[in-house]
């Protein structure tokens, strides 16, 4: 999967404060901002043409499978969202339509899709069934239809008709706008909608899908979406799972030669004017494996990543102030495979069992907090939160511990926000201390808590 910066930011709530006897523009997010950062994690399920013709590449022009191919007979959305829900997602995103061109519901804009499918004769609609599945687990949805690719349509990245193709773009961009009007009016409000690439602005010749959303789904967070929606999030630039550090919810934007918005930078900027957070996606099996870890192919059960490895992506998501999004695969069968939901389900035991009761935490308003323990403990993790309803203030910080009457240095770093875990050697400690060393306004922290060593 392709991702550019394009089509970020619009007008957010602005809280002024003052810091050190100086203003000081604290940036804060929306509401559908703020839930969504709740959420904290989601998966992302992908079920396309590569699935059944697994050396299928959009981009060969005309070589796009029949639909007659597309059979899951087993197919079972529940079995999806039970799997989402052991992981403990909040919310998740179905691929409808992925570079192929081929459509999870029975669309009127062109006959590649599941209509034209022997599933159930053609009268299915896997989209409905998701949505319904959402309902049943009491997970949020969302949905994923690409624009910048359709392999049937000859369309390449960033959403253009290539030479010999059997639509022009005017016909393209009609396509799009039905098959989204299809999509954000038939199945209920969206938690989230994502574009993978961006979407081709209206300026450079695509359709014009800002003012779609803004009357089909105001509400929807939007991954990479376009410019002037008031709730986007940003890619932190991979598929590993790895937010950089810092990661600020807060960044720049310019004007980029197509007319669509860019973040300069993966960090974001402590002292932007933008309120887009990071998603960062990953695969259950190896990204270097064939199709990127997001489509199943047969024989690659051995290629799931461990859960040690797991469990630090989540960390390295979550515990880096961003959003985790897990790709889940979906096989020939139409079930994620046994496998994949034993793994996802030791992945979410896991998360509690490490991190769902601390020993010890606290909350408040200022520079300095200290936990104390009753008998000296062997501590090797912390959680950080600010509330981030009143913006991120927190710029560096410290934690410290107390051993043998004397404070030793056990962590530092500079970016917390909605959440940070700090993991260092276990040391054994009579206290904890966090130590905010510089904020742009009075600190406003949620969440300070300790765990013992697993």
């Amino acid at each position: 999967m392709k991702k550019t910066f394009a089509g970020l930011l619009a007008a957010l709530s602005v809280l002024i404060s003052c810091s050190s006897n100086e203003t000081t523009t604290v940036v804060t997010p929306n509401a559908r901002q703020l839930a969504w950062a709740d959420a904290e994690m989601g998966v992302l399920i992908h079920f396309d043409m590569p699935v059944y013709q697994p050396d299928y590449n959009f981009r060969n022009w005309g070589t796009h499978p029949d639909a007659s191919v597309f059979n899951p007979t087993e197919l079972n959305t529940d079995q999806w969202l039970e799997t989402a829900h052991k992981l403990g997602a909040k919310y998740a995103v179905l691929v409808a339509k992925h570079c192929s061109g081929f459509s999870l519901w029975p669309t009127e804009a062109h006959d590649y899709s599941i209509k034209q499918s022997p599933w159930k004769n053609g009268e299915g609609d896997i989209v409905a069934d998701f949505i319904a599945s959402c309902k049943k687990y009491n997970i949020k949805p969302g949905i994923y239809a690409s624009t910048t690719a359709n392999g049937y349509l000859y369309v390449d990245n960033p959403g253009v008709v290539q030479e010999g193709g059997p639509v022009s773009q005017e016909e393209y961009n009609k396509i799009v706008t039905q098959q989204l009007t299809e999509l954000w009016s038939n199945y209920g409000e969206l938690f989230e909608i994502w574009f993978d690439g961006g979407v081709l602005s209206k300026e450079q010749g695509g359709a014009d899908v800002l003012s779609l959303v803004q009357k089909l789904q105001p509400n929807a967070i939007a991954f990479q979406g376009p410019y002037g929606h008031p709730n986007l999030v940003r890619w932190v630039g991979n598929e590993e799972g790895v937010a950089p550090y810092p990661c600020w919810s807060t960044a720049d934007s310019t004007t980029n030669a197509d007319g669509t918005r860019v973040i300069n930078g993966l960090n974001g900027d402590p002292f932007a004017p933008f309120w887009c957070p990071g998603e960062s996606d990953f695969t259950l099996r190896w990204n270097r494996s064939f199709q990127g870890g997001w489509f199943w192919t047969a024989g690659q059960d051995s290629m799931m990543f461990n859960i040690p490895e797991l469990l630090t992506k989540y960390e390295t998501s979550v515990g880096r102030n961003t959003n985790m999004l897990l790709g889940l695969v979906i096989n020939d069968k139409g079930l994620i495979p046994d496998a994949d939901v034993r793994q996802i389900e030791t992945l979410g035991k896991e998360i509690v069992r490490q991190y769902g009761i601390p020993l010890q935490q606290t909350s408040g308003t200022g520079s300095e907090y200290i936990l104390s323990f009753d008998k000296p403990t062997s501590i090797n993790r912390v959680i950080l939160q600010e509330d981030i309803a009143k913006g991120e203030r927190v710029l560096k910080y410290s934690l410290k511990g107390k051993k043998n009457n004397e404070w030793i240095d056990l962590a530092s770093g500079s970016c917390i926000g909605h959440k940070h875990i700090d993991r260092f050697e276990p040391q054994t400690l009579d206290a904890i201390k966090l130590v905010v060393d510089e904020s742009k306004a009075d600190p406003q922290i949620m969440n300070f808590s300790v765990f013992e060593t697993i």
